[in-house]
């Protein structure tokens, strides 16, 4: 399966979405970027921008490819997601989101949200890294318990 999420950023914050709205939701609770799965035909770019615009109301107008991430689970299939950043955008923010409650939060604050262990590690890449990765996590339940950077293992 293949997913993009973007990470808006603005004086120093990230947009994230609460995820508290939809049942049976693998992510409920948790605080992560805006984005989702790929339709027929789409591109990772076409995917992110898409998504963005659904889910937030607002319209990508720069944005940059930064990593893909390789999700390996012993309880859901394996899952590519296209990372990005954004920076220019336009419109206005929707009120109600379908997916939960959107914030900007200061970046330097998002480690101390329920998030899940994985995205730790790629968010800390995102703020450090310029260049494009790719990494690889391996979960065991809801639990990481491997990490791979650039075919290089992480400690987790």
């Amino acid at each position: 399966m293949n997913t993009s999420l973007c990470y808006l950023e603005r004086d120093g914050r990230w947009l994230l979405l609460h995820r508290t709205k939809k049942q049976h939701d693998p992510n409920a609770g948790k605080w992560i970027g805006v984005g989702g799965k790929f339709e027929p035909g789409e591109s990772p770019d076409d995917c992110v921008c898409r998504e963005v615009r659904e889910e937030t109301g607002l319209v990508l107008t720069r944005w940059q490819f930064r990593g893909i991430v390789t999700f390996v689970s012993d309880t859901w299939p394996t899952e590519y997601m296209h990372l990005f950043t954004a920076d220019g955008f336009s419109g206005e923010m929707r009120a109600d989101c379908p997916e939960g409650q959107l914030a900007w939060v200061e970046k330097d604050k998002v480690e101390q949200l329920p998030l899940w262990e994985g995205d730790r590690v790629f968010l800390r890449l995102l703020r450090r890294r310029e260049r494009f990765f790719s990494l690889k996590l391996v979960y065991k339940g809801d639990a990481l318990t491997g990490a791979v950077l650039d075919g290089r293992p992480l400690e987790v």
